[in-house]
């Protein structure tokens, strides 16, 4: 099973303006083609960009303070952000977290088309992503 760093995710209640700023300040370009691979019609509704070193990817999502209620999970991606992983094998990273004993959401592909995400909590209670991308 590999992992790998695959964005950060900052949560924000004006995403032009931090798009703006990570773009003008950093020099992070636009993320190509990433708003396309959204959930339609469900899953996360708010403004998102997403921007790019051309290696880890920033992602840039208007904070939701509903996520909970809406999906009946215990954790809420974008409350206050998280750091996201992505491997080639979801079902053996839920057995690991299974056999830690660290409880998790399963989110299945509810934001982005393809990507079978699942969170979980850090020991200093920071929100921690791991998703595989099945097409």
């Amino acid at each position: 099973m590999k992992i790998k760093l695959h964005h950060v995710n900052l949560c924000s209640t004006n995403v032009p303006a931090m798009d703006e700023f990570y773009r003008t300040v950093l020099d992070l370009k636009p993320e190509p083609g990433l708003n396309d691979t959204r959930t339609p019609g469900g899953g996360y509704p708010g403004k998102v960009a997403f921007v790019s070193d051309g290696t880890t990817q920033l992602h840039l999502a208007e904070k939701d303070l509903g996520v909970n209620f809406r999906t009946g999970q215990a954790i809420n991606p974008v409350e206050r952000g998280h750091i996201a992983f992505r491997t080639d094998d979801i079902d053996a990273f839920k057995h690991r977290l299974k056999e830690k004993g660290i409880p998790y959401s399963d989110f299945g592909t509810w934001a982005m088309k393809g990507w079978e995400q699942i969170f979980f909590y850090d020991p200093d209670g920071n929100i921690v992503e791991v998703h595989q991308v099945r097409e």
